[in-house]
């Protein structure tokens, strides 16, 4: 439990401050960027997602003590994936401008799936 208090702790605060730079420091650098605010909307996607499931990881750290078998703590690290691959390459995409990386993307949709599967199932497991 501790450990996956502490990745939430972690990745909820990464969240909010790259949500803030994203508001702040990056509109400025993409304001002369012809895909400019299309790239922002990338960052704030990411951001969201990012928080929403940083505070997914604290539930899941909370229900990994009073569910038997494992599955709240496999949908956390799903989660951690989920951010990594969804937010990460939403990330990388709007600094670097390459959109080739949306290909990863659904990969960590996909981890964001996979572990609110893990928890329907450890509701009824």
């Amino acid at each position: 439990m501790q450990l996956l208090l502490a990745v939430s702790a972690v990745s909820g605060f990464s969240a909010v401050a790259l949500g803030a730079f994203g508001a702040h420091g990056l509109r400025k650098k993409l304001a002369d960027a012809p895909d400019g605010p299309l790239r922002l909307t990338w960052w704030q996607t990411g951001a969201s997602y990012h928080l929403a499931h940083a505070l997914a990881i604290g539930l899941t750290a909370i229900l990994d003590e009073r569910i038997p078998g494992g599955l709240p703590e496999a949908a956390a690290w799903a989660f951690v994936a989920g951010i990594l691959l969804f937010s990460g390459s939403l990330y990388v995409m709007t600094v670097s401008g390459r959109r080739a990386l949306g290909a990863v993307t659904p990969l960590g949709g996909l981890g964001f799936l996979v572990g609110w599967v893990c928890l329907f199932c450890a509701a009824f497991g």
